[in-house]
């Protein structure tokens, strides 16, 4: 039976809001021991795009902008690309190789239910390698 994206996704999403500053990022992405936050726009927490630790290195420490002025929104990747939480492994492994992205958000709905990462699917090929 082909594994779905519910099935490899992590359920803790972190997210921010797409006003607050890249200092603020840099401190939830530490204190939660992630590497990407979904951001959002309001409290309905629509998804407006992401915000990762490259883009944080990149966009903003390598160029020397001040990270207590530059907004979250300003240098956050789009779009936020989802899938059903049926989706196959193989569909989300397609749409992180077409838009050349290391993470995929499962969408139910309207809501954000989870994502899968690039260590998602390398854990979930590793363990289904050995079972071989």
């Amino acid at each position: 039976m082909e594994k779905k994206a519910k099935d490899v996704m992590n359920s803790r999403v972190e997210w921010i809001f797409e006003d607050a500053t890249v200092y603020d990022a840099i401190e939830k992405i530490i204190d939660k021991r992630i590497r990407s936050l979904l951001v959002v726009k309001n409290e309905d927490l629509s998804p407006s795009g992401v915000i990762t630790i490259r883009d944080i290195i990149f966009k903003v420490l390598y160029e020397g902008l001040p990270i207590t002025k530059v907004k979250v929104k300003e240098i956050a990747s789009t779009p936020v690309v989802t899938v059903a939480p049926e989706a196959s492994v193989r569909d989300v492994f397609e749409l992180m190789k077409k838009y050349n992205i290391a993470r995929v958000f499962v969408k139910n709905q309207d809501k954000i239910e989870g994502v899968i990462s690039f260590f998602d699917l390398l854990n979930f090929f590793l363990i289904e390698e050995a079972k071989k």
